[in-house]
């Protein structure tokens, strides 16, 4: 018998504001727990990371206002579209993620929500620190500069 090739789409949800607005010391990628119905919207590419956050809970990573849009196929048995998902780590990265929690002025940002090659849901989460004001000119003059360089090259 002959294979069928599936065809996949690919899904890279982003958090564009994220790199704005703060600045990335550490980088993680985290398993989330879902329910049936998300992953299926999540497939659809329904998803937004603009308003998340995560926060420990007894010795565990949770993601908050992550919005998943309802599915639109199911009937009765929808998901809540903003409740809080567990984010799944090692023990050690855990442990080193919180102590570096603790320090004052750092958070912890989803970056990046994807589904891998095994077809699980996946998500980039950075340990940041939020960028001053000159820090924001800064980037901006950098994106401008690159951007006229990019068109003189036509």
């Amino acid at each position: 018998m002959a294979k069928t090739s599936k065809l996949q789409k690919i899904i890279n949800i982003k958090n564009k504001k994220a790199s704005f607005e703060f600045e990335f010391i550490d980088k993680y990628v985290a398993g989330i727990v879902l329910k049936g119905t998300e992953i299926k919207s999540l497939r659809e590419g329904k998803a937004s990371l603009t308003e998340a956050f995560c926060f420990f809970r007894n010795g565990e990573l949770f993601i908050r206002q992550m919005h998943i849009a309802p599915y639109s196929f199911a009937a009765s048995y929808n998901h809540d579209p903003v409740r809080e998902r567990k984010l799944l780590l090692n023990k050690r990265e855990l442990d080193k993620l919180e102590s570096k929690f603790q320090e004052k002025g750092l958070t912890i940002i989803p970056v990046r929500l994807f589904i891998n090659d095994k077809g699980l849901a996946k998500i980039e989460i950075a340990l940041g620190r939020g960028k001053k004001i000159h820090d924001k000119r800064q980037d901006i003059k950098n994106k401008d500069a690159k951007r006229d360089l990019d068109r003189m090259a036509y």
